[in-house]
């Protein structure tokens, strides 16, 4: 409990130094958050342009597929907010930060988390529940009481999906000083979870549920909200599987530690 709270007061002033640093140059910030903004709305923008030649895919409407994609953007964000790792090959590895983050008594991990934040994103939650809100409207879905919190469990499960996939990648630099990483790859591969997986042939819908499972950030997930009873069983699993990624993860990330030899000739 101890070291949960000093984690949290960690947190805490890592959170108001970066809002200090950021709000030093406003136009940049602000600037940042209309980017991503806009990115989201060429996305969803792609997905009209695509049903107004495409009346379904794979008796998907236009709407459930928007739905899903808001879903998507969630948990991603609340993922970006703490682990943005694009560039921990060349900043931690390359330029020997990982040498000072060991020197400290908090866990490794975290302190990369807390350097890498960017609570910024948040953006993206807000930008999801806007489009899932509109596709609710427009499918007239109802919802359960119990509704919100296995939403909550949903969405943290698939934060957790990410975390784990994306540390573990990260945690390849520890084993190689390379400057390119497979990371932008996987962040391609990633983008399939936002469609239905069974417009897929067997190798990708396999691939995307149980080697990079990025279809339980998505679709799965989303599923259960529409109602689409045949993919209930891997909306219930998505915590699970959240919890064993995030656990691979965490193992490879402390294995590449042990394994690290410092930056120094």
């Amino acid at each position: 409990m101890q070291n949960a709270r000093h984690i949290f007061g960690v947190f805490a002033d890592y959170l108001g130094q970066y809002f200090k640093t950021r709000l030093a140059y406003r136009a940049d910030f602000f600037g940042d958050l209309v980017s991503n903004l806009v990115y989201e709305l060429i996305n969803l923008v792609f997905i009209i342009v695509v049903f107004q030649h495409v009346p379904l895919l794979k008796d998907w409407t236009r709407d459930e597929i928007i739905f899903i994609y808001g879903f998507f953007l969630i948990p991603y964000a609340l993922f970006s907010m703490f682990f943005s790792f694009w560039d921990f090959n060349e900043r931690y590895i390359i330029r020997g930060e990982m040498d000072r983050i060991l020197t400290r008594p908090l866990h490794n991990l975290a302190q990369v988390c807390l350097e890498s934040m960017a609570p910024d994103r948040i953006f993206g939650v807000i930008s999801g529940l806007i489009i899932m809100g509109y596709a609710a409207f427009k499918l007239d879905l109802s919802f359960h009481w119990y509704d919100p919190l296995v939403f909550v469990v949903l969405v943290i499960g698939g934060a957790l999906i990410y975390a784990g996939v994306y540390t573990a990648i990260a945690a390849i630099s520890f084993f190689s000083d390379s400057r390119t990483g497979i990371a932008p790859m996987i962040w391609n591969i990633q983008q399939y979870g936002r469609y239905p997986v069974d417009v897929y042939n067997k190798v990708i819908r396999f691939v995307l549920t149980y080697i990079l499972p990025f279809a339980f950030v998505g679709v799965y997930p989303a599923a259960y909200f529409l109602r689409k009873e045949t993919w209930y069983t891997y909306a219930a699993f998505t915590p699970v599987m959240g919890v064993i990624f995030f656990g691979i993860g965490l193992a490879v990330w402390n294995w590449g530690v042990r394994k690290y030899r410092g930056a120094g000739s």
